[in-house]
């Protein structure tokens, strides 16, 4: 890290409830991650990373199919799936669920263009019984999928639509940028969630058409991550998934970077929103491109953080935005840059569009500091660490890297990318990619109120009524669970300061982090009736500025040493 120091000063303010993690020590190079990979004789890759510093365990399951392997008229399927999975299979007819959440387990899913991935977080003496059920609705998915299940889960797809696309301010925005920026028949053309018209029209055949073209084990990857013996888990993973068939080859799909060949402009009126919208968005660059780095270091001076360009400027100076954000979102095939701000009342979208221009502009033509490389730098270096804390975040990244790079101990090699930009990288790839043409898209309130929202069919999770002689039966071949692992908290150092502030002390070195809370049993409970909301409000000046430092010097600080900082009231 290029600051050795966490800023503590900030933490001294009347606070009602702080947090603060920082990288806490100077370092380029990421904690050795080690992992153990092979694959089954059906093609199942298998990634098994020990971590024996809490008994829980993870099993990841990243299926290497998303919304761009589905064919014109079949959008929607591979989100779909995911709903799919969790209504039983063949040995296991019942709510997923409902099998582990007697541990405590941790179970969900979720689907973007390239992948599908599932996951569960057990206690470890119960790892057995997450993959039995993983294998189990691999393998036996279909023996329990009927037309009732199918139906249901595509009212809740549906009405999930509603709720996040058609019935909320914005939400169909990101879907119209993706139709142009990506022509029809490209992959990316349609959204992950897909269109009513699509979902509709799925046939039974047509879902189960799907699950055995892609969710096969040699289109699969599994991760096993945290607290488990080796050789015990591998016995498991064989008597359970071994016998499942490979499916054939899969096509994928590979298409060349659209580009725009001018400015599209479009305007939508949004009768759910209260203020106007502005979205800039230029084609980008595929995941792990070699410009992806610099993009996603011009993203954040562009726009994370108060000292930032954008932010600093029209949300701070000028008041021109409400908010304001910039992102380099990529694809296995496909990568928009984007800049996305919120007017202000009263504000002029127009007057908006030019300043975030201007700033553009001038990134182009004087380029970066090094100061603000490095503030960038150190976020993503923070992030990368911050990853490593969970089982789980570890699994992820693993799975990620397995199915995408095919080097599931890509960690190092990752952050290498973003230690190297250079400023001269930022100005250069600003030049290269963020040019004349783009998209820019407007939302304005409509002089309409919204259409009564329209809803589907009364739904249940439920597929069929319960048996509870049929789930005693299933119950029974459930694994069992081996003896409660031993656990002990680490010990807690307590002192108390001069000041008569309470310090209590926990030391964890598995990671280069610090975690700081600081409590004042002070909150809502302390309020006068005529100042209710006052622990709030005060909750939220914390980051505001100080005596001694400017909110954008606190912002800087913290970004110049990967620092998260949070701060509420209750």
């Amino acid at each position: 890290m290029r600051t050795k120091k966490i800023l503590i000063g900030m933490l001294a303010l009347l606070a009602i409830s702080t947090a603060m993690t920082a990288v806490a020590q100077q370092t380029d190079k990421l904690p050795p991650i080690n992992v153990k990979e092979y694959k089954l004789k059906n093609g199942l890759t298998v990634l098994m990373h020990q971590d024996h510093s809490t008994p829980i365990v993870t099993t990841s399951v990243l299926y290497h199919v998303g919304s761009k392997n589905e064919a014109p008229g079949r959008t929607g399927f591979a989100h779909l799936f995911e709903h799919m999975m969790f209504q039983g299979s063949k040995n296991w007819t019942y709510d997923y669920l409902s099998a582990l959440e007697e541990l405590g387990a941790n179970v969900n899913g979720n689907t973007t263009e390239d992948r599908t991935f599932y996951y569960e977080v057990v206690p470890s003496n119960f790892l057995e019984r997450a993959l039995y059920l993983e294998a189990d609705r691999m393998g036996g998915l279909l023996d329990a999928m009927d037309q009732t299940k199918l139906d249901n889960q595509r009212d809740v797809v549906k009405n999930e639509r509603r709720q996040s696309y058609d019935n909320r301010p914005y939400g169909t925005m990101g879907e119209r940028i993706d139709e142009i920026i990506y022509p029809e028949g490209h992959p990316l053309h349609h959204s992950v969630i897909g269109s009513m018209t699509d979902l509709s029209a799925a046939s039974l055949d047509d879902v189960k058409n799907f699950f055995r073209q892609y969710y096969v084990p040699n289109n699969t990857y599994l991760v096993i991550s945290g607290d488990f013996q080796e050789k015990q888990a591998r016995q498991w993973v064989d008597k359970y998934f071994s016998k499942i068939k490979a499916g054939s080859g899969i096509d994928r799909p590979n298409p060349p970077m659209p580009q725009l060949s001018s400015v599209v402009r479009k305007q939508f009126e949004d009768p759910f929103a209260q203020l106007p919208r502005l979205d800039i968005t230029w084609p980008g660059v595929r995941q792990y491109h070699p410009d992806e780095a610099a993009l996603d270091i011009l993203d954040s001076i562009l726009a994370t953080g108060r000292g930032s360009r954008l932010q600093s400027n029209l949300q701070y100076g000028k008041e021109l935005v409400q908010t304001i954000s910039a992102g380099n979102g990529t694809t296995e095939i496909g990568g928009e840059f984007q800049i996305d701000a919120i007017a202000r009342p009263g504000k002029s979208l127009d007057e908006i569009e030019q300043e975030i221009n201007k700033e553009v502009e001038r990134i182009k033509k004087d380029g970066v500091t090094a100061d603000e490389v490095s503030r960038a730098v150190s976020g993503r270096e923070a992030q990368a660490i911050y990853g490593l804390q969970t089982v789980l975040g570890k699994a992820t990244r693993l799975a990620y890297y397995a199915a995408y790079l095919n080097d599931p101990n890509y960690f190092q090699k990752d952050l290498d990318r973003y230690l190297k930009v250079t400023p001269d990288d930022v100005k250069r790839v600003a030049n290269q990619y963020l040019g004349g043409n783009r998209v820019v898209m407007a939302y304005v309130p409509s002089k309409t109120p919204p259409p009564a929202a329209a809803t589907g069919k009364p739904t249940s999770t439920e597929s069929k009524k319960k048996d509870a002689a049929v789930i005693a039966k299933q119950t029974e071949m459930l694994p069992k669970g081996g003896p409660d692992p031993k656990f002990a908290l680490p010990a807690i150092q307590k002192t108390t300061l001069s000041n008569g502030l309470n310090l209590w002390i926990v030391p964890q070195h598995e990671l280069p982090i610090v975690s700081m809370n600081l409590v004042i049993n002070a909150g809502g409970t302390s309020e006068s009736a005529e100042k209710a909301g006052v622990a709030a409000m005060t909750a939220a000046m914390l980051t505001q500025g100080t005596k001694n430092r400017s909110s954008v010097q606190i912002s800087n600080s913290l970004q110049a040493i990967g620092a998260q900082v949070n701060a509420g009231a209750s």
